[in-house]
């Protein structure tokens, strides 16, 4: 096999192993899927998606009625049908259409993302040796995703830890200097960090012992999971402490995003415990600020939350703008729990 076909596979490999960005990683290994495609049989590949249940679920409501989806293109249902069983049964599969298209299905275990997805690729071959290439393809990656997994997730809750946040929010603060440099507003999010910490769970451990209180902070972790979006990373920074970072079309949006947490975790009910409420503190993203200042003016916002009743989400710029805060607050005056 020549080196000219053999050479962008491999460099794509060696790329996708140096990513830690799970997006960009997703983005990469569809690369090295395509340059493993053309190294084996020199054929077009016409497209490769990875679907997880919420996409497949909106798939198959959408081709059960007929209608069209981002992208204008009708999606057959028998297509839909075939993403369900894969991500239910675990078992890759091939579906040729009347029109000639062939789609071949590859369970996919997101260890970074902590659920199961299918990868789908629309090309045309039947080689068998290319299909287990593949399969092997997604071996290294799903093992690449777990060692990532152990190395910046939280062993507890699967958040991220707090040792991958500085990483996390310098890539947000390199994306906003970079819109700002090229004076380009288009799409233009505004973000946001909060931090939420759990009121009275020493309570919680005291009163039901600490298997409970890993219960409840486990349990939290995936309601927050379930609450925001896979495009905003969640943190565990220790104890009971979680931390957000936010990007919202309109600036008003955060409090919404916030607010609508606050109601779900108002209706959840902990096993043994009950109610739990949590209070949060939030802060905007400024172009001159530095990742250091962001978490010391959500904190600021969290211990004035604390000491004024709990159970609420107070915005640092607000509370300045009303003078109710001044920036000599000190952990150690505030009773946390």
């Amino acid at each position: 096999m020549p080196n000219a076909l053999v050479n962008p596979f491999l460099e794509s490999l060696i790329a996708l192993t140096k990513e830690r960005d799970a997006f960009t990683l997703e983005q990469m290994l569809k690369q090295a899927i395509v340059n493993l495609i053309d190294m084996f049989v020199q054929q077009k590949t016409q497209s490769i998606h990875v679907y997880r249940l919420k996409d497949i679920s909106k798939l198959f409501l959408s081709a059960i009625s007929l209608e069209h989806i981002a992208g204008g293109d009708d999606i057959p249902e028998v297509l839909c049908q075939k993403l369900l069983d894969c991500y239910n049964g675990g078992e890759r599969d091939v579906l040729t259409l009347d029109d000639g298209r062939i789609f071949h299905f590859f369970p996919l275990k997101q260890a970074v993302a902590y659920r199961n997805s299918v990868i789908v690729i629309e090309a045309q071959y039947t080689n068998a040796d290319l299909t287990q290439a593949i399969i092997n393809l997604l071996d290294i990656y799903q093992n690449y995703n777990g060692l990532l997994n152990d190395n910046e997730r939280d062993t507890l809750t699967g958040l991220l830890n707090r040792k991958t946040f500085d990483q996390k929010i310098n890539k947000v603060l390199s994306t906003v200097h970079s819109k700002a440099m090229r004076q380009d507003d288009h799409g233009h999010l505004h973000y946001f960090i909060a931090i939420f910490d759990i009121d009275h769970f020493k309570r919680v451990n005291d009163e039901f012992g600490h298997l409970i209180g890993d219960e409840v902070l486990l349990l939290m972790s995936q309601l927050m999971g379930k609450s925001f979006r896979e495009s905003d990373p969640l943190f565990r920074f220790g104890g009971e402490e979680f931390v957000g970072i936010f990007g919202c079309a309109q600036e008003e949006d955060i409090q919404l995003v916030l607010h609508r947490f606050a109601e779900k975790l108002h209706a959840y009910q902990f096993p043994q415990v009950g109610k739990v409420t949590v209070s949060v503190g939030y802060a905007k993203l400024t172009i001159d600020s530095t990742p250091t200042q962001l978490v010391d003016r959500a904190d600021l916002a969290l211990y004035y939350a604390k000491n004024h009743g709990r159970n609420q989400i107070c915005s640092y710029e607000l509370l300045k703008a009303a003078g109710l805060l001044t920036e000599d607050i000190k952990e150690g005056e505030i009773e946390l729990f």
